[in-house]
């Protein structure tokens, strides 16, 4: 059995620290990131890429005077399943890392980003897609912050310039709130402390607290927190039949 996750699911809401932690991450040295937090060499996977190339790809449809396939003018989808269709392709990306490499998790643990609001479904309805391939080697870090705390640091790393960049996009108030001030982590979680129940498969998850977001200095002040959290999450994760 490898030291590390296989793969490694970041949820929270927008701007909670996912993207943070896993900047601090990437900077720690791999021996130290090994033995600290169970993570050897990762590669991502982040919905939030393929739900903007959606929106370059509608906004140039727009231009050339053809109908949009995905969003709105107001850059809602037009169509619900489009989320589901997300989760979907994060599995696909996933799917091909194995069939490139059968050993790849020998080498590499796999870090998946997204959040999700009640409004579209939740994690309730993202959860339906994860493959039973992903559902049998995913451990879950969610990142708990309050909506309040979520709206502060959305306004706060926005970059007009960059509204394609995973650290420094951001959604209009309004439209923050209408899709993600409502979450249902709490009910999916609700009934195990431990673990959830995916595809069938019992998924171990820990909570990350970061109401006083200690994501955002990324100082020992998170290595620590992450360290007690992947922590407690191996434990969880070494008991899981298959591991």
């Amino acid at each position: 059995m490898n030291n590390t996750y296989d793969i490694l699911l970041f949820i929270a809401r927008p701007a909670a620290g996912k993207s943070e932690t896993i900047r601090f991450l990437k900077q720690t040295p791999l021996a130290e990131r090994i033995r600290r937090f169970h993570i050897g060499e990762f590669e991502e996977i982040d919905d939030f890429p393929m739900l903007w190339a959606w929106f370059e790809e509608d906004d140039l449809l727009a231009c050339m005077g053809h109908p949009r396939l995905h969003n709105d003018a107001e850059g809602y989808f037009l169509y619900p399943y489009l989320w589901d269709v997300l989760i979907e392709r994060i599995c696909l990306e996933y799917a091909k890392k194995l069939r490139d490499d059968p050993v790849y998790h020998q080498k590499f643990t796999t870090l998946i980003e997204f959040s999700r609001g009640t409004q579209h479904g939740g994690y309730a309805r993202a959860f339906q897609h994860l493959s039973r391939d992903v559902a049998q080697k995913i451990a879950i870090l969610y990142i708990d912050v309050p909506w309040e705390e979520s709206l502060r640091k959305n306004r706060q790393r926005f970059n007009p310039d960059k509204p394609d960049s995973i650290l420094e996009h951001a959604l209009p108030d309004d439209k923050l709130e209408r899709l993600y001030k409502e979450t249902d982590w709490e009910q999916v979680s609700t009934g195990d402390p431990e673990t959830l129940v995916i595809q069938g498969i019992d998924v171990p998850y820990v909570v990350f607290p970061n109401a006083d977001d200690v994501t955002t200095a990324a100082g020992e002040a998170l290595g620590a927190r992450l360290e007690a959290c992947f922590g407690r999450l191996w434990e969880i994760y070494r008991r899981q039949p298959g591991r």
